[in-house]
């Protein structure tokens, strides 16, 4: 009897255990929720300065391949209308196209590294792929309750050889759904250097979609809050669409 009463308690134990995935599966699940295969929408996005300074545009926005090309046009105001950015291959290969000069320009290779339209979000923090999963090494530290969700909380360390982003992300994780809810971006030196939080999480065709983003610089003391207006991903791009022609359109 007692033996198999100890059997029934490691079972349990083991089954308790089980439950929790790895760092390795969170980070792959949220890949998964992050990458839809092909994206539409419509919306705003409000940058305010250091000092205190607010610029407010509108965008149309188009992704495929799971966020592997890319393409941005703004709307409004109407001094920035039509100016766009193409981006391919994850953004290691970035376009613009300025409506005044009427020219297509390739962006170097370190632009990526740069702030969209000035925003807080640099051309690589809108690139979509795999990077957590290839160019991190995942680490879970844990868990806590965040705004009322039970959230996991997994540590990235960039592997150096694979230029990685940044050098360290902390990403908290709804385990509800397996999305992101805040990533934490660190420098070389362990600084906190920015903050993303999303909000606002709505189903989008089966796909959690958060309504609302808001980037912080905490070394700059500026923000860029971004809202989808209008997403669908039921999109498919025509042909030829991700090229430098479409840019001027």
């Amino acid at each position: 009897m007692k033996t198999k009463l100890l059997i029934f308690i490691l079972l349990s134990i083991s089954a308790v255990f089980s439950q929790t995935p790895t760092a390795v599966d969170i980070v792959d699940r949220v890949t998964n929720v992050m990458s839809p295969e092909n994206t539409y929408s419509k919306g705003t996005q409000t940058i305010i300065t250091s000092s205190g300074k607010e610029r407010v545009f509108e965008f149309e926005s188009w992704s495929a391949g799971k966020g592997e090309s890319s393409l941005t046009r703004y709307t409004k105001p109407a001094a920035i209308r039509g100016q766009a950015f193409l981006m391919l291959n994850n953004a290691d290969d970035i376009w613009s196209y300025f409506p005044r000069t009427k020219r297509v320009r390739k962006l170097a290779s370190h632009a990526k590294k740069q702030k969209m339209q000035g925003s807080d979000f640099t051309y690589e923090d809108m690139g979509g792929g795999d990077v957590f999963q290839t160019k991190f090494t995942p680490t879970l530290l844990g868990e806590e309750t965040r705004d009322g969700d039970l959230v996991w909380q997994v540590e990235l360390i960039g592997i150096p050889d694979l230029e990685p982003p940044y050098p360290k992300i902390i990403l908290w994780v709804r385990q509800s759904d397996y999305f992101p809810v805040t990533l934490d971006y660190f420098n070389e030196s362990g600084y906190n250097t920015k903050s993303l939080v999303l909000s606002d999480i709505e189903m989008i065709e089966n796909y959690p979609t958060a309504m609302t983003m808001v980037m912080t610089d905490n070394k700059e003391r500026s923000s860029t809050t971004m809202r989808n207006l209008e997403i669908t991903y039921a999109w498919e791009p025509p042909k030829g669409f991700f090229s430098e022609r479409n840019l001027k359109k």
